[in-house]
């Protein structure tokens, strides 16, 4: 029996085991995978929109990026496991299509290839510093008026002293002290030394008691349960809860991605995921000032995602769900309890009480919560999708772990401990939502609050109006947020209509944080422009999947969303695509060290016009000895 016959038969089922397995023997054969050679990406090719929408089997197909660690030549292929074949290989151009991502092999070679380089050796030596104490952080390097780097595999490396092996390196920065490595030739290009800072002695240990502190003992016990079991089923990845109705997938770039999203059999949104983020810092000082991070891109995030634990980090009746990707090799490896889906209590959902006719009645908001937790260096990351009985689609991105840390406090840094700085920087994520508001064809509107003036028609100056600008093509479709004037997108349908005769549509709620702060001529503008814009409308296009391009990495900047709108496609009722950028704006805190509370960002889907009035009037009063009447 084939896979094709084995699997399940829709096209956006998630990965298994046996794929994986498949599409190396696939490449092994086609002699694509060979000793030198690693896996830099590997996910699911999905098919086109009109493909799975049309029904029927689709080829079930997988895009794997090949880099080859001897020499550095890397290609980016497609194979089918249907078929047992390679769909077809392209080898990259680094200078223009930039580099694949940076991998594990790479990562632990680093710090061999450091100690031995007489440079930075001697610079340890002169701080007094013994190599077997340093752990060494290589981070993506980005595009700078450095010639020779380009076209050549390239990461920037700082030096973190750890006391002993429980010992968190991130409280001891090496400051000053900067390597500039070529992971092809696992050499040293050329040391910064830029000066010499005392390293922090302060405790990041936050998991020593003597750090911490005695435990906060008047906390009692919080126990979620569900008597009669959850509410929602999930089968082969299709998840129904109430009038929700959706699938789920992974992967190694994205995460979490959700899939065929409707209320009462209502479609709202093909497809939604976080499709990029990019993490710029402010400090310009010599040895920092190239210092942003494409989680997605440039490190696959997913990759290391955390196998979630109850009580910990999901509580209540829990279903996880493993995950499936490749490790570099292209053996299969499972994540498990990547995935936690259960439900929470939201407070109220709606409720009156009424002077005239006496009625007393309240119900509770409930909603389902999708979500996964990764951890990329020192930060961790949770994506949490909440679908509420309303209707209402929310995404929270929560960012905790460890801030990255410096030895300079300064103009551009919190001292955060004694001697001990933390940089200040940016959380920037950009959403793609391939919309489908009751039906493929649909629009984006810009709504804001309009002030009128007082005078004629406004003799006492109460009034104010909404402001109505429908969005046609995709020059006049990159919009920032405005929370000055209540600034909001609402997606709609020109050919639908609800009972009173508007565009049925759902609204995009953004927070309204500022986007990205660099400036509109540097490196990380160009390379980060899907940052610099809350929102962004496309026409879709399967092959237009990440807002900054294929190829992050080493990328010199205007692929992605800045080069798909040179076509300035019409998007005014058409299969559009809308990305949203939100993030945090973070001056870290004393509060922030030595672990970081969680901070949130996110945005919110909310129907307007959706339905012809309160979706949620079906809603049962809760049955509970805790709920009476007096």
């Amino acid at each position: 029996m084939t896979l094709a016959e084995s699997r399940t038969t829709h096209p956006l089922t998630m990965t298994t085991a046996e794929e994986v397995a498949a599409v190396r023997e696939v490449l092994v054969d086609a002699g694509l995978l060979t000793e030198h050679v690693r896996y830099a990406f590997f996910a699911p090719e999905e098919p086109a929109k009109s493909e799975v929408l049309a029904g029927g089997d689709c080829d079930r197909r997988f895009r794997v990026v090949l880099l080859d660690i001897a020499t550095g030549r890397s290609w980016d292929t497609v194979v089918s496991t249907d078929h047992r074949s390679v769909v077809s290989s392209r080898e990259l151009d680094p200078p223009v299509d930039g580099q694949p991502p940076i991998i594990d092999t790479e990562f632990e070679m680093i710090e061999d290839i450091l100690n031995a380089d007489a440079g930075w050796l001697a610079a340890l030596e002169q701080r007094g510093i013994a190599p077997a104490s340093v752990r060494a952080v290589p981070l993506s390097a980005g595009v700078y008026d450095y010639p020779d780097e380009a076209g050549r595999r390239v990461v920037r490396a700082f030096g973190f002293q750890q006391d002993h092996e429980r010992d968190h390196p991130w409280a001891h920065p090496i400051d000053g002290l900067v390597a500039y490595v070529d992971l092809t030739r696992r050499s040293v290009d050329r040391i910064i030394d830029e000066a010499t800072h005392p390293v922090p002695a302060t405790s990041g240990n936050f998991d020593d008691p003597e750090v911490a502190g005695p435990p906060l003992d008047s906390l009692k016990p919080i126990e979620i349960t569900q008597p009669q079991g959850r509410s929602f089923t999930v089968e082969d990845g299709h998840v129904r809860w109430g009038k929700w109705d959706l699938r789920i997938g992974f992967n190694e770039r994205e995460g979490l991605t959700l899939h065929q999203i409707a209320f009462d059999d209502r479609p709202i949104c093909y497809r939604a995921s976080v499709a990029e983020m990019v993490v710029p810092y402010a400090d310009p000082a010599p040895v920092r000032f190239w210092q942003n991070y494409f989680d997605c891109g440039e490190y696959m995030f997913a990759r290391y995602s955390d196998s979630l634990q109850l009580g910990c980090d999901c509580l209540g009746d829990i279903l996880y769900t493993d995950a499936v990707i490749a490790d570099d090799l292209g053996n299969p490896r499972t994540i498990q309890n990547a995935i936690c889906m259960h439900e929470e209590d939201y407070g109220v959902l709606w409720k009156h009480s009424d002077m005239f006719t006496g009625s007393r009645e309240t119900r509770r908001q409930r909603r389902l919560v999708i979500s996964f937790f990764t951890p990329i260096g020192n930060y961790d990351y949770g994506f949490y999708w909440y679908l509420y009985l309303d209707g209402t689609i929310e995404l929270e991105c929560k960012a905790t772990g460890i801030v990255f840390t410096s030895g300079t406090p300064g103009e551009y840094a919190t001292e955060i401990a004694p001697g001990l700085g933390a940089p200040f920087h940016q959380h920037l994520f950009s959403a793609r939502l391939d919309m489908t508001v009751d039906g493929a064809n649909n629009s984006v509107e810009e709504v804001e609050a309009q002030r009128v003036p007082m005078g004629e028609g406004n003799p006492y100056g109460n009034a104010f109006r909404r402001s109505v600008t429908r969005l046609q093509r995709e020059s006049d479709a990159q919009r920032q947020a405005n929370a000055a004037s209540a600034r909001v997108w609402h997606i709609v349908n020109p050919e639908k209509r609800n009972a009173l005769g508007q565009e049925v549509g759902y609204v995009l709620h953004p927070t309204g944080q500022p986007t990205l702060l660099a400036d509109d001529a540097s490196s990380i503008a160009a390379r980060a422009t899907f940052a610099t814009k809350a929102l962004w409308v496309t026409r879709y296009d399967p092959a237009q999947r990440y807002s900054a391009g294929d190829f992050v990495n080493q990328n010199p900047g205007g692929a992605g969303l800045p080069a798909w709108v040179q076509a300035d496609r019409p998007v005014d009722g058409e299969d559009i695509v809308v990305w949203h950028t939100f993030g945090l704006t973070h001056f870290p805190r004393p509060e922030d060290w030595p672990v970081m509370p969680v901070d949130y960002t996110g945005f919110v889907l909310k129907p307007a016009g959706f339905f012809d009035r309160n979706p949620a009037l079906d809603v049962p009063p809760t049955v509970s000895d805790h709920c009476a009447s007096l």
